[in-house]
């Protein structure tokens, strides 16, 4: 059985205006992973990833060249323990 995982990732550059956090949404909901993603006032988007290793390490993946508009500058990632509190993946928007 694949184990499960959560992450806490911290993405900055050009992320914001260039579709970064509904692509996000997206590929997440392609690959079953819950949690949750969000504008920084900074600048960055912000996001917690919770489900299958794999596919959270995939969604990271994502988030190191994200949309074509968008310019990366930094991915930062933080595991946490796995809590499972999630039931979809969602937009914050506060």
């Amino acid at each position: 059985m694949e184990s499960k995982a959560r992450a806490h990732v911290v993405v900055t550059g050009r992320v914001q205006g260039v579709y970064f956090r509904y692509a996000t949404r997206e590929e997440a909901n392609m690959r079953g992973v819950k949690g949750w993603v969000r504008n920084l006032k900074d600048g960055g988007v912000e996001a917690v990833f919770e489900g299958e290793k794999l596919k959270v390490e995939e969604l990271i993946d994502f988030c190191h060249y994200g949309t074509p508009p968008a310019k990366i500058s930094s991915v930062e990632v933080t595991w946490e323990d796995y809590t499972g509190d999630f039931k979809d993946f969602f937009i914050r928007y506060r």
